[in-house]
């Protein structure tokens, strides 16, 4: 455990130091799944979504992550029997693309459509094949970039993009994390870098293999948003 809480540490210090203000969360013993709070809840400009979580062992987290997501943001929430990991969202820019797999399906889609429309977000589904989540197989380098597992991920629902494939030594490599100007990668990925910085991009590798042997990734440990600017009087 040590290690694992080590590479958490140096998670949240490497957020810091890309410019971003951590809010750290009380342990829960009895949620030991609870460090991958990207599950529980989408957090957008307009609105803070808490999931239904398609293992239902995890679904005692909603509550903490609600409480504190509460003075950021209004909230809403997946009802039952809809589904729905943060995991299987990937957001670029106005869309957002759901992975159904094992832990969201088409009713927690459909909820999340309806909730998101009226502020103009697009919502796409895209099936999975093999892998837990949808940012398991593909996450975004920028609004124009994808980087991708194409045995995990049927491609042709991005089209317009263009793609970078994971190194086939590598299944795990697409999760990425972007935080403002920095990219972080995992440090598990030798090869998958070189082809991240070979199109262009600067990248920072962390250490997360203790994380990656629960089945997490980079985005996983964290929700990102902005906060909101205080009214004036």
């Amino acid at each position: 455990m040590s290690r694992a809480e080590a590479q958490h540490g140096a998670y949240l210090a490497a957020l810091r130091e890309a410019g971003a203000e951590v809010i750290a969360l009380a342990t829960h013993l009895e949620h030991p799944d609870a460090v991958f709070v990207e599950d529980t809840a989408l957090v957008l400009d307009e609105l803070a979504i808490v999931t239904r979580p398609g293992a239902s062992s995890r679904r005692g987290e909603c509550a903490a992550i609600a409480e504190a997501l509460r003075p950021h943001r209004e909230l809403h929430a997946i009802d039952a029997p809809g589904v729905l990991e943060g995991g299987d969202v990937l957001r670029v820019g106005r869309t957002l693309y759901v992975g159904l797999g094992t832990r969201s399906d088409r009713e927690g889609h459909e909820q999340l459509a309806r909730l998101v429309h009226p502020f103009g977000y697009a919502v796409r589904s895209v099936p999975l094949r093999g892998c837990l989540h949808l940012k398991t197989g593909v996450t975004a380098l920028d609004e124009q970039t994808l980087l991708a597992q194409p045995e995990w991920i049927d491609l042709q629902g991005f089209e317009g993009f263009r793609v970078l494939r994971v190194d086939p030594r590598e299944p795990f490599a697409a999760n990425t994390l972007r935080v403002g100007e920095t990219l972080f990668v995992s440090a598990s990925h030798p090869r998958t870098r070189e082809r991240i910085e070979a199109a262009g991009f600067a990248t920072r590798a962390l250490a997360i293999d203790e994380i990656e042997r629960a089945e997490g990734g980079l985005t996983c440990l964290s929700l990102l948003f902005r906060r909101r600017e205080a009214s004036a009087p």
